[in-house]
C-alpha cells in the first residue's frame, strides 16, 4: 500500500500564454510520517518523434510531510523555445507531472496541451514563423492520465513484492522423486509387456497363414476356375436364350403357325411322351436369372 496518495491535481492558469509559468494546486495525503522529502517536477514533451527535446521546466522539493491531508501550490516556468523544433510549437503535446520518493517515482499524471493561435487568421493561414506572442496554451485538465507505481518507502515491509512469496511447508514435505521415478518404471515395465504380447499374436497368426497357406491356394484356385466356368455358362446360356427371343419374336408375326405349332406339339407329346413346352421354359427361366 501507498505511504503517500494523491488525492487531486488543479491547474489554476488555464487557459493562459504560451509564455506565462505553469501554477498547480496538488492536495495528497500521507498516511505515516516519511524520514525524506516528496520531489514533484513538472516535464514538457516537446516532441512526439524523439525525447531529445523533452525539458524539465521545475523541480520541487516539499517537506518534512506531517500525517493528514496536505496541500501546496507548485509553479513551474514555461519551456525554453530554442530546445523546442519550430514545426512542433504548435498543435498538441503532452506535459508529465511526477511525484518520487527517494529517487523511486511512485505517482505520474500526463496533461495534453493544446498550443495554437489567439485567432481565427493565424490558425487558418500560420506564419513560417511562430509568432509567439500570440500563442495560447490550453491544457485539457478534465481528462488527465493518472499511472501509480507501488514503491518501497521506510520500510522493508512496503516493499513491493519482487520474488514469489517463501513457502516453508514445501521445504519440510518429503521429497517425492523417487515415488516419481517408481511409476515411471512400472509404465515402461506394463508396455513391454503389452509389445510383447502383440509381437507373439503376429507371430501366431503369421505362422497359422503359412500353415494353411498352399490348402488355401488350392483351394482359392478351384474357386476360382469353378467362378470362370459358372462365368462362361452363363454368357453361352444367355447367347442361346437371346437367339431363342429373336426366334420368338419371328414367330409372333404369323398367329396361324402358332396355333399350328401348338397342335404339333400336343401331337407330339402324344407319341413320344416328351413336353415341348418345358424344353422352351428352360431357357426362359435362365434369362429371368442371367
Amino acid at each position: 500500500m501507498s505511504v503517500v496518495s494523491l488525492l487531486g491535481v488543479k491547474v489554476l492558469n488555464n487557459p493562459a500564454a504560451f509564455g506565462d509559468p505553469y501554477q498547480f494546486e496538488i492536495t495528497f495525503e500521507c498516511l505515516e510520517p516519511l524520514a525524506k522529502d516528496l520531489e514533484w517536477k513538472l516535464t514538457y514533451v516537446g516532441s512526439a518523434t524523439s525525447s531529445e527535446h523533452d525539458q524539465e521546466l521545475d523541480s520541487l522539493l516539499v517537506g518534512p510531510i506531517p500525517v493528514g491531508v496536505n496541500k501546496f501550490i507548485f509553479e513551474a516556468d514555461p519551456p525554453d523555445l530554442k530546445r523546442i523544433p519550430t514545426s512542433e510549437i504548435l498543435g498538441v503535446t503532452v506535459i508529465l507531472l511526477t511525484c518520487s520518493y527517494d529517487n523511486r517515482e511512485f505517482v505520474r499524471v500526463g496533461y495534453y496541451v493544446n498550443n495554437e493561435y489567439d485567432s481565427e487568421e493565424l490558425n487558418a493561414e500560420p506564419p513560417s514563423k511562430p509568432i509567439i506572442e500570440r500563442v495560447r496554451r490550453n491544457v485539457l485538465a478534465e481528462k488527465p492520465r493518472v499511472t501509480r507505481f507501488a514503491i518501497k518507502w521506510d520500510t522493508e515491509e512496503s516493499a513491493p513484492a519482487e520474488y514469489p512469496p517463501e513457502q516453508p511447508e514445501a521445504d519440510v514435505a518429503a521429497d517425492d522423486g523417487t515415488a516419481y521415478g517408481a511409476e515411471e518404471v512400472e509404465l515402461e515395465e506394463g508396455l513391454k509387456k503389452e509389445l510383447a504380447e502383440v509381437e507373439n499374436e503376429d507371430e501366431e497368426m503369421g505362422g497359422a497363414e503359412s500353415t494353411a497357406g498352399p490348402a488355401a491356394t488350392a483351394e482359392s484356385k478351384d474357386e476360382d476356375e469353378e467362378s470362370d466356368a459358372g462365368s462362361e455358362d452363363l454368357e453361352a446360356e444367355s447367347s442361346g436364350s437371346e437367339d431363342e427371343e429373336e426366334e420368338i419374336e419371328e414367330g409372333e408375326g404369323d398367329g396361324d403357325e402358332d396355333m399350328e405349332m401348338a397342335d404339333g406339339d400336343d401331337k407330339a407329346t402324344n407319341a413320344n411322351g416328351h413336353n415341348p413346352e418345358a424344353v422352351h421354359q428352360q431357357p426362359q427361366g435362365e434369362v429371368m436369372v442371367h
